[in-house]
C-alpha cells in the first residue's frame, strides 16, 4: 500500500466519522458547547436541529431566509455574554447590534429592524447600563437600523454577570441564491481583513495575562462593505462573518456543507503581529480566534480580483486578501499549506480556549 493510499484511507475514515449522527455524550453542558467549535456543532445538530428540523432551519446559515407574500426577508437572533462588558474598541452594546446587523448583511439582506432583550443582575450600576444603551443607539444609527421592540428581566445578585443582551434582526433580501450550497471547486476564498483582533483583545482586557498590546476589537457593521461587494461582483457564492470559532470554523462549515475541500495558504492569511504574538503565548491558532467585523467570502474564481478590489475599496476591507481556493478533493476537509512548506488538516475547534468572547 502506497503512502498516498494510506493517507486516503485515513481521510475516508475521517469523512465517515463526520457523517455519523451527532450525539451529545456529556451529561451536562460545558463552556465548550458555546465556543463555536465541534462541541457547539454537536449540540446544535443533536439537540436543536433534531427537534426543530425544517427546510428553513436546516441549512444553518447566519440568518433564515423567508418568503412572506411578495417579500423576501432574512431573520436572525444572537445573544451576547462577553466578559468583560467594556473592552478596547467597544462594549457589549455595540457588539450586540453589530453582530446581528452582520448576520443579516452576509445573508444578502439590507438590515432594517432589531429587537433588544436585556437580562440584568440585581446591583448592576445604572451608569454602566446607560453607557451600554448609548453605544447601542450609536451602533444602530451607524448601521441604519432601528431598535423597535425589546424586553427586560432582572435576576437576583449572583445569578448573572452584570448584563446579558439578546438581539434579533430582520432585513430585506437584496441578493438571493447565496449560501454554502452554491460553493464549487475553482472558487476563491477571501477574508476582508486581519483576523483574530476581537478574541485576543477580550482575552487581554481580562487582565489575566501579563501581556500589553496596542490592540482593539474589530467590532463594526459590515453592511456597507457587503453592499459594495455584491454590487461589484455577481459571482459571490457565500459570505459568513467569522465570529465564534473564527475563520477555521467557517471554512469547515463550508467544506462540510458543500462537500468540497478548502485549501488555505497560511502566508496569505492577514494576521496582525500583536495577535500572532499573543496567540503564540496563549497556545492558540489565530484561525480559531473570533472576529466581529471581518467576513469570509467565497466567489467564482474568475472574479477573485474584482472581489478583492471591491473589498479593499471600503475602509473595513482595506487589508482584504485572497487566502485560498475551493477544490474537489478531499471533500469535507480544510487543508492548510503552511509557511514551512507542509500541509495539515484544519479541523473544527475542540474545547474552549477563549470562553465568553462575544
Amino acid at each position: 500500500m502506497t503512502t498516498t493510499e494510506r493517507e486516503q484511507q485515513v481521510l475516508d475514515r475521517i469523512e465517515r466519522a463526520r457523517r455519523r449522527r451527532a450525539k451529545v455524550r456529556e451529561e451536562r453542558i460545558t463552556l465548550s458547547h458555546g465556543a463555536g467549535g465541534k462541541s457547539t456543532h454537536t449540540l446544535i445538530e443533536a439537540v436543536f436541529l433534531d427537534a426543530f428540523r425544517n427546510p428553513v432551519l436546516e441549512p444553518l446559515e447566519d440568518a433564515a431566509t423567508l418568503t412572506i407574500g411578495d417579500a423576501r426577508l432574512a431573520l436572525t437572533t444572537d445573544s451576547y455574554v462577553v466578559s468583560p462588558l467594556f473592552f478596547p474598541g467597544g462594549n457589549i452594546g455595540d457588539l450586540a447590534v453589530n453582530g446581528t446587523v452582520n448576520d443579516l448583511a452576509v445573508s444578502g439582506a439590507r438590515p432594517l429592524y432589531l429587537t433588544a432583550g436585556f437580562i440584568l443582575e440585581e446591583g448592576f450600576p445604572v451608569e454602566d447600563l446607560l453607557k451600554i444603551v448609548d453605544s447601542m443607539k450609536s451602533a444602530a444609527l451607524a448601521a441604519g437600523v432601528q431598535i423597535v421592540t425589546g424586553d427586560t428581566k432582572v435576576v437576583q445578585r449572583g445569578k448573572a454577570d452584570g448584563v446579558y443582551v439578546n438581539t434579533a434582526g430582520v432585513g430585506v433580501l437584496t441578493r438571493t441564491g447565496l449560501g454554502v450550497a452554491t460553493v464549487k471547486p475553482g472558487d476563491a476564498v477571501l477574508v476582508s481583513g486581519p483576523i483574530g483582533d476581537h478574541g485576543v483583545t477580550i482575552m487581554l482586557a481580562r487582565g489575566e495575562l501579563d501581556i500589553d498590546a496596542d490592540l482593539e476589537s474589530d467590532t463594526a457593521p459590515v453592511h456597507d462593505l457587503v453592499a459594495g461587494l455584491l454590487a461589484a461582483v455577481p459571482g459571490v457564492r457565500a459570505m459568513r462573518d467569522a465570529t465564534r470559532g473564527g475563520v477555521a470554523t467557517i471554512l469547515n462549515e463550508i467544506a462540510k456543507a458543500a462537500e468540497v475541500a478548502v485549501v488555505v495558504d497560511e502566508k496569505a492569511v492577514p494576521v496582525r503581529e500583536e495577535v500572532r504574538g499573543a496567540s503564540e503565548l496563549l497556545g492558540i491558532d489565530p484561525l480559531y480566534v473570533a472576529c466581529e467585523g471581518r467576513i469570509v467570502v467565497v466567489v467564482d474564481g474568475s472574479q477573485a480580483s474584482a472581489a478583492l478590489a471591491a473589498l479593499r475599496g471600503h475602509p473595513l476591507g482595506a487589508a482584504a486578501a485572497v487566502i485560498g481556493r475551493i477544490a474537489d478533493d478531499p471533500p469535507g476537509l480544510v487543508l492548510l499549506n503552511t509557511a514551512f512548506g507542509g500541509t495539515r488538516i484544519v479541523d473544527l475547534l475542540v474545547g474552549d480556549p477563549l470562553p465568553r468572547i462575544c
